[in-house]
């Protein structure tokens, strides 16, 4: 038994919340002495640190309330806040210890990107190659009919690409876009189950594998 109070563990919150602050304070009067290296070990060290005192005190909290022993919040505690304060002070200490680059302290507005071109062009890949992989999966089964709706599904994945740079503030843009999102994924995982109806499971695509 744990000898910990509801009170005990409120104010444990305290010292979190100061430190949560100063870290801060600290990052933003720090960001412009810094490089980007040096701020993001600072930065996540910090995180760290508040993550593994508020994660302690809540289990003191959930202990002292007698809604549970949730041991794993007590168990990480060191390891993360130990990790944290180690980054952390790496982070500190490169900016003292090396000049930071200049190219990055200066205080120009970055060019914003807000396309989505990059990631539709990742997930039209992706699920390009997926179900490529599905329609050679299919012939190897044996059931090259179920190759149509993963084709259908592909056309749908390029038909979402096609509607991304659409104003989505209007209704109608966004049912068009949610009906073909789910003929889309409906036919992928109508074609799934059908493989695994059809033995995908125990499919050996290589000599020597168990079935």
């Amino acid at each position: 038994m744990k000898d910990f109070s509801v009170t005990m563990a409120l104010v444990d919150y305290i010292p979190v919340i100061f430190f949560a602050v100063a870290a801060v304070i600290l990052m933003r009067d720090l960001y412009n002495k810094m490089s980007k290296g040096a701020f993001a070990l600072f930065a996540a060290g910090c995180i760290d640190i508040v993550c593994a005192g508020a994660l302690k005190a809540t289990y003191k909290l959930l202990y002292a309330a007698v809604v549970c022993d949730f041991e794993a919040l007590n168990a990480m505690f060191f390891p993360v806040q130990s990790s944290g304060f180690l980054l952390a002070g790496i982070g500190i200490l490169a900016m003292v210890c090396h000049k930071q680059a200049k190219s990055q302290l200066l205080a120009v507005a970055p060019p914003v990107f807000s396309g989505t071109f990059v990631f539709v062009a990742l997930m039209v890949a992706g699920l390009g190659l997926m179900d490529v992989v599905l329609c050679i999966l299919s012939v190897k089964l044996k059931k090259p009919a179920v190759i149509v709706l993963f084709a259908l599904s592909f056309v749908c994945s390029l038909c979402m690409g096609y509607l991304s740079p659409q104003n989505f503030a209007q209704a109608a843009m966004n049912w068009i876009a949610e009906g073909v999102n789910v003929v889309g994924q409906g036919t992928l995982l109508a074609g799934v189950i059908l493989l695994h109806k059809n033995g995908l499971e125990g499919l050996r695509l290589h000599n020597g594998e168990e079935a």
